[in-house]
């Protein structure tokens, strides 16, 4: 295996992970950012009321993304088990 392929697995996992936490830190980011600009507008700086709202948006957006997010990493996996006669083979 040559290390033009593993430094190309290795990209294409990184990308795929990226891509699979993208909506959910993204909802965590925006809910969080709303909460704290609330907190600020009301000047009510308790620490713990930001967490139920940003564990509520994340498993909302789980539920939504959670298809599309099994396919992508069945689809990965799915090629890089295509791959392996390739790699062994090169």
């Amino acid at each position: 295996m040559s290390p033009e392929a593993v430094i190309d697995i290795g990209m294409q996992g990184l990308i795929v992970a990226a891509k699979l936490a993208a909506p959910l830190l993204i909802t965590a980011l925006v809910v969080g950012f709303a909460i704290s600009l609330l907190q600020s507008i009301t000047q009510v700086q308790e620490v713990t009321l930001s967490f139920v709202p940003k564990a509520i948006a994340v498993a909302i957006a789980l539920l939504v993304c959670g298809n599309w997010m099994i396919a992508e990493i069945v689809s990965f996996t799915t090629e890089m088990f295509a791959r392996i006669p390739q790699l062994l083979a090169g």
